[in-house]
Formats: C-alpha cells, sequence, structure tokens
C-alpha cells in the first residue's frame, strides 16, 4: 500500500479519491501520450453529475494518444492529510501529480468556485499566475459558462476556450502536437481559432474611477474580439455511449441525454438562454439510441432529457410517448428538467406518469403577472393554477415552484405575491386532492445580472435589501404547509462581484486564497468576513461591482462575442422597462443578431 492509499482509509469518503469505477478508462502511458487533466474545482459527487464532464472525457479518452484523467476538488479532511503528508494533489486515474499533466482543463460553472480553481494548483505546487509558470508546467486551460465574462481569473488561465468545447478541443490539442508541445508557440497559435481567448496578448487600462478606459491587444495576430464556439451539426455531435459510474452516491444517479441546445423563451434574466443561441436538436432516433446505448452500460432505471427547455422540443409530442413505450415494461423512467406552466406540460405527465410519479418542478420567476412581463417569463397565472389543479388530479403530490428575488422593478407587492402564490396552490391541492400529502417547496434565489443579458447593466440588490425580502417571506410562510429555501445574500452578493468583474479582481482572489477560503458555495465553510477583508487589503470596493452600468461604458466582457447583439440586449432592456413583452423566437424571428440560415434554425 503506497502513502496515498493511506490516505484514502482516512478520509470522510474514499470514494471521491480511489477511481477505477466501472466505464472508467485505464490506458497505458507512452512516451507520445498527451495527458489531460479534466479539472472540476468542487467535490467528486458534484463533479461526477456534471454532463460536460462525460462528455469531454470519452471523447478524449477514444483518442489512442490522448489520456484524459480526472481531478476534483479535495474535501477539507483529504486536503489537510494530503498537506500533513506532503503529497500533491494528483488525478484519480493513475494517481498521477497534477504538475506532471501536459494540459489541465478546468470546467467554470459557478463564480463561487474560483478559489478551488486556485486552491488545486496551489495543491499541485503549480505557481497560480500564468506569467510564473514556465515551460515545465501544464498549459492551464478554462472553459464553461463563466467564461463569457473570463477576466477574473485572466491572469491564472494561459488560454479560455468561449463556447462550446467538443470539436475545438481536439483542434488544440492537435495544435499541441504539431508545434512539438512548445507553450508559447502554442498559445499564439491557438489564439488563431475561433472560440480562443488567450488573456497575455491584450492589455486593459482604468480611468481614476475604476471603469475600463481601453481594452487593447498587445499581439497582432490576435483577434479584436473573440467569437464563442458553437457545434453547427448537432444531431451528428459527438455523444457517449457510456458513462462513468460513481461508487457512491452523487448528485444525479441517471442517465443524461442532451436532445437540443439552445433557447428561444427569451427571459431577460438567464444568461444560457441567450449565449446558447441558436437552437440546435438532435432527432428522434439520435436521441433514443443515446438513451438505449447508455442504459445498456450503465444498468440505471431513469433517463433524464436534458436541455434548456425539454418541452420545447420540436417532436416532443412524438418522442416521450415513444420511449415511454420502449421503457413502461422494463420501469424504467423519464424524467424532466424545470416544466413550463402550462395545458401541454400536463399532457406530456400523462405519459410520464405511466412509468413513476417523480417530484415536479416549475419556475414562475416572479409573483406579479406586471414582474413577469418585465422578465418577459411568458408565463400567466392562469397558466399556473390550471397547470396546478391538473397535475393534483393526476396524483401528484410533490411540487418545487423557484421564484427569484431582487429583480429589476420589484416591489414590496411582488414580493408579498410570491407567498399569496403559495396559499393558491395550497388551497388547489386541497380541493383536488383527498390524500393530504401536498409536499409543496417554495425556493426563492437571489437575482445577479449576468453577461450577456439584457439585464448586464442592471444594478443588484444589496445584502440588506436581499435580507429583507426573504425575511418577509420567510413570516408569510411559516408553518408547516411549505418547504420555504432561499439563497444566502452573502454569498450572492459575492457571485454578482465575480459575475461582473474586471481584471483587477485577480488580487483579491490571491488574497482570498492565501487567507485559505475555498468551497466558497458551500454555506457551512464559506466566509463572508474573510473575503471582505481580501477587498480591503487589496483595497477595492467590492459594491462598485454591484453598482448599474451605463451604455456606453466599456463592459469587462464586451470582447467577447456571444452572437446576441449589444443592440439587441439594450433594446430588450428597455422593453423591460415599460413591461413590454418579446414572442418566443419560434414564433418569429425577433432579429438578435445570432445567424442560423446555414444552421437551419429557428432564432
Amino acid at each position: 500500500m503506497n502513502k496515498i492509499e493511506e490516505l484514502f482509509y482516512k478520509s470522510e469518503k474514499p470514494s471521491r479519491y480511489i477511481g477505477g469505477e466501472y466505464n472508467s478508462y485505464m490506458k497505458d502511458v507512452k512516451e507520445d501520450t498527451i495527458r489531460f487533466a479534466f479539472a472540476f474545482p468542487d467535490v467528486y459527487e458534484v463533479g461526477m453529475s456534471h454532463l460536460g464532464l462525460h462528455i469531454l472525457y470519452n471523447l478524449l479518452n477514444e483518442k489512442e494518444n490522448i489520456y484524459c484523467e480526472r481531478v476534483f476538488s479535495p474535501w477539507i479532511d483529504f486536503e489537510k492529510q494530503m498537506v500533513d503528508e506532503n503529497i500533491e494533489l494528483f488525478t484519480i486515474e493513475t494517481q498521477t501529480p497534477l504538475k506532471k499533466m501536459d494540459i489541465i482543463g478546468f470546467t467554470l460553472q459557478y463564480e463561487l468556485s474560483y478559489t478551488n480553481v486556485l486552491n488545486m494548483l496551489k495543491l499541485s505546487n503549480i505557481p497560480l499566475l500564468s506569467i510564473d509558470r514556465d515551460e515545465s508546467f501544464p498549459i492551464v486551460i478554462a472553459g464553461g459558462s463563466c467564461s463569457y465574462n473570463p477576466e477574473p481569473l485572466s491572469a491564472f488561465i494561459d488560454l479560455f476556450v468561449i463556447g462550446e468545447a467538443e470539436e475545438v478541443i481536439l483542434e488544440l490539442i492537435e495544435l499541441y502536437e504539431k508545434v512539438d508541445r512548445d507553450k508559447e508557440q502554442f498559445l499564439k497559435e491557438a489564439v488563431l481559432i475561433q472560440g480562443i481567448y488567450v488573456p497575455k496578448f491584450y492589455d486593459v487600462t482604468y480611468s481614476e474611477d475604476g471603469r475600463i478606459n481601453s481594452f487593447k491587444k498587445n499581439y497582432d495576430s490576435a483577434p479584436d474580439t473573440i467569437g464563442k464556439r458553437i457545434i453547427e451539426d448537432f444531431d451528428n455531435v459527438y455523444y457517449p455511449s457510456k458513462m462513468i459510474i460513481p461508487y457512491m452516491e452523487v448528485v444525479h444517479n441517471r442517465v443524461i441525454v442532451e436532445i437540443f441546445r439552445g433557447c428561444t423563451a427569451g427571459c431577460r434574466f438567464c444568461q444560457a438562454g441567450m449565449v446558447y443561441r441558436p437552437v440546435r436538436e438532435k432527432s428522434i432516433e439520435t436521441i433514443k439510441s443515446s438513451a438505449s446505448d447508455l442504459l445498456k452500460s450503465s444498468g440505471y432505471d431513469e433517463v433524464s432529457l436534458s436541455s434548456l427547455s425539454t418541452l420545447d422540443y420540436s417532436n416532443i409530442e412524438t418522442l416521450i410517448p415513444s420511449m415511454i413505450s420502449d421503457y413502461e415494461e422494463g420501469k424504467t423512467g423519464i424524467s424532466l428538467p424545470s416544466l413550463r406552466l402550462n395545458s401541454y406540460s400536463v399532457d406530456v405527465l400523462k405519459e410520464v406518469q405511466k412509468v413513476r410519479k417523480t417530484g415536479l418542478t416549475f419556475a414562475p420567476e416572479a409573483g406579479t403577472q406586471r414582474l413577469r412581463d418585465v422578465i418577459n417569463k411568458g408565463v400567466t397565472e392562469e397558466d399556473l393554477y390550471t397547470t396546478m389543479q391538473s397535475i393534483f388530479t393526476l396524483g401528484w403530490d410533490r411540487v418545487k415552484l423557484y421564484f427569484m428575488i431582487g429583480l429589476p422593478t420589484e416591489t414590496v407587492e411582488d414580493i408579498e405575491a410570491i407567498s399569496n402564490i403559495a396559499y393558491k396552490v395550497k388551497d388547489i391541492y386541497n380541493k383536488n386532492s383527498s390524500r393530504n400529502r401536498l409536499n409543496l417547496t417554495v425556493s426563492a434565489s437571489c437575482f445577479v445580472p449576468k453577461p450577456m443579458t439584457p439585464f448586464q447593466w442592471e444594478k443588484q440588490d444589496s445584502i440588506e435589501e436581499l435580507r429583507n425580502k426573504e425575511n418577509l417571506l420567510k413570516s408569510r410562510l411559516k408553518g408547516k404547509a411549505f418547504n420555504f429555501i432561499y439563497h444566502d445574500p452573502d454569498t450572492s452578493y459575492l457571485e454578482g462581484v465575480f459575475s461582473r468583474g474586471d481584471r483587477r479582481l485577480s488580487q483579491v482572489l490571491l488574497k482570498a486564497v492565501e487567507r485559505g477560503n475555498k468551497f466558497d458555495g458551500w454555506h457551512e465553510i464559506f466566509s463572508f468576513n474573510a473575503w471582505m477583508t481580501a477587498f480591503e487589503e487589496v483595497g477595492i470596493n467590492p459594491d462598485e461591482y454591484l453598482r448599474k452600468r451605463d451604455y456606453d461604458e466599456i463592459l469587462p466582457w464586451d470582447h467577447i462575442q456571444a452572437g446576441v447583439t449589444k443592440e439587441y440586449l439594450i433594446n430588450e432592456n428597455e422593453k423591460a422597462k415599460n413591461g413590454m413583452t418579446t414572442r418566443d423566437c419560434r414564433k418569429g424571428c425577433t432579429v438578435c443578431g445570432v445567424n442560423t440560415s446555414h444552421l437551419g434554425g429557428v432564432c
């Protein structure tokens, strides 16, 4: 037994670190093997539920000359043992120190994971700042939804992938081989690939008030702006036929089949709905084939049909009954993400319940019709109550309703209306069900203005304002009738700062990691006071990042192009102020700027 294996027996959950799971890869490492570490900056059970990990892990490992291994943030107990025993962070496939990899690829799904990114490098004895890493260290790249504003991490990451990675990741590795693993030459040529952003080739200057004065390239071959990478032929894009089966319980224990990307609803708060345009669908045959392959190779008895809005799939009325027919006898369930509040959702649920009833999730987002129009949600109160009546009549008892607080133009009446909806749903249940088993969860998250959305210029509510709104809701949702879940305004505050932050925040991140900050998304570990001390020591006022922005000022992410034009976002913001809605793109083009003529798209 080696030194690392001894630590497994002392850890809280050894399954996080031992590897060797069913469907994982064990490959011979040859002299020319390119070793790629897929790095997820959170614990194993969170990372193993991330679809992107399974896609890229299998995609890369199916190439003979590439070995993709996994590494996750070690939990507090295991990290302490590693430090005490002077053991560097390692991959779980081969227990190889991370700094011996050729490329480390971080996925950025949440701003509060940024300290974990730095902590993982620190535990690997890899210099945090990219300027301090010479040819002897791995190339550090990053991608994911947070890369649409890469600036807060730009001092640490050598290269960002903007957009979808299935094709571009292979292009990068081919380039790495072509330049004979020369890091500097690799970066100079990689910047010519669409969807690639290399921060070192750009300089930023600031005015005295902290606003960006200029953003200019310092390398002639670098593009002035970086357009996102998209998969054009989505029906034939790579998708794994197997997924790693963890030894332990993870967040999502089921087969996941992605049925389309993009969204046409146009909710003004939703970054994913804007940056993943245009909509690209898979055929029914492709979806069913993937589901069949994954079920056979996993042993799971549930298939989740994944997308931003699954019921918007154009052939959903054929897909669901067909899959239910295929799997009803074997009792394999079909699960759907958050559902739309309309009669069509009910028709689909009638099919789904033939196998089993699961909990249902709906997202009204706001309490009043006025505010739902502001955010362009496209849901009416009648939709909500009619849907609730139907599902309770069909026998469902477990429902979750998602709302947001802190939305632009929000009033006290809008907050109170959330509780009114909860009580109304309870009354509908009592009138339509005799079981008296209602499990109603009301979830209220804090609105954070995100880059690339119509609300990217809006101010974010202060911690005090958000806490007052949460307390108001708590006072109105007392008792055992409801399970009220709400977000910590302190973490939402920090999320807002880094969501719309600039390069100066790298200093704060360094200071925070020096102070021991990590796992900031975990309430039992998060230390707001430590963060405020870090900001104070660096001399940056975090409130400045939450202020309202002007249309004509340079935003930290303006050099990143997600397809939707700034003119469109400004127009949507102005329509929001007047409570004007915009139709779903499937009902007619709204001229957002995304060109889909060559894709057969619907935007």
